[in-house]
């Protein structure tokens, strides 16, 4: 889905084919077939497919299985029973988003692929199995920062939320204080004055964060030359990309990409 957008239910995303960008808070990351997320409720998200998926000619297909559902789909007591406990833990961790890296995920996906064969009762049991498995991994990674939770639940941030989806759809472009205001109907002065007050930093500084991450996600896909992660991320020279890459992670482009091969 190219908007970015939170709702009440959580969502639980197993990606059949695809492959691209995804956007889950203030964490920026590749994404590929055989992935499983749960996201939590009210957390700000985006799918963005790679560039080939939209060409003309392309014969690329995008299938995940999506499941959305409330945290009190089984009324709000079922959860305090002692034998559910693990359930509300998981889903207060997936306030951040977590995608699960063990090889407890096949079984997993085993059983999300199976669930549409089932009747309706059996689903929901099934459905119950899958989230205590999800509950009991311990290998993976919780996605966007505590600090993008609390702010988010500021009333300041979701008057921006327009804003924040101009942004993350058009970030690639060039982006100008003026066009952005004009969305808020306000002058360019007053609306920089208080974007600098509720998100503690100026729009500039906010779209080359963006730009960096992801460019982050395409220096580890190794697919493209520097110059064309530049570019594609939106930077308009490889100095200023340069430049603002170190600022904003300490290390250079080739230093960010060795680092994270030598921590795998």
């Amino acid at each position: 889905m190219k908007v970015w957008h939170y709702h009440s239910e959580l969502e639980l995303v197993l990606l059949l084919k695809s492959t691209g960008t995804r956007f889950i808070g203030d964490d920026i990351h590749q994404f590929n077939a055989g992935e499983v997320i749960l996201i939590g409720k009210n957390l700000p998200h985006m799918w963005l497919n790679d560039p080939e998926y939209f060409e003309g000619n392309s014969s690329l297909e995008a299938s995940a299985i999506v499941i959305h559902f409330k945290e009190e789909f089984l009324g709000k007591e079922f959860w305090n029973t002692p034998e559910m406990n693990a359930i509300p833990t998981l889903f207060e961790r997936a306030k951040r988003g977590i995608r699960f890296k063990g090889p407890n995920k096949h079984k997993i996906i085993k059983q999300l692929k199976s669930l549409s064969q089932l009747s309706d009762f059996k689903k929901v049991i099934a459905f119950l199995q899958i989230l205590q498995e999800l509950a009991l991994e311990s290998d993976y990674e919780l996605l966007a920062k505590d600090s993008f939770l609390d702010d988010f639940k500021k009333p300041e941030k979701r008057k921006l939320e327009p804003i924040y989806n101009y942004i993350i759809n058009n970030f690639k472009e060039n982006i100008s204080l003026n066009d952005v205001a004009a969305l808020a109907c306000m002058n360019p002065s007053s609306f920089s004055r208080y974007f600098k007050r509720v998100q503690h930093k100026t729009l500039k500084q906010y779209i080359n964060e963006l730009r960096v991450g992801f460019a982050c996600k395409l220096l580890l896909e190794n697919k493209y030359s520097m110059t064309d992660i530049c570019f594609e991320s939106g930077f308009n020279n490889l100095s200023n990309f340069n430049r603002q890459f170190k600022s904003i992670t300490s290390f250079s482009p080739s230093e960010y990409l060795s680092k994270r091969h030598s921590s795998k």
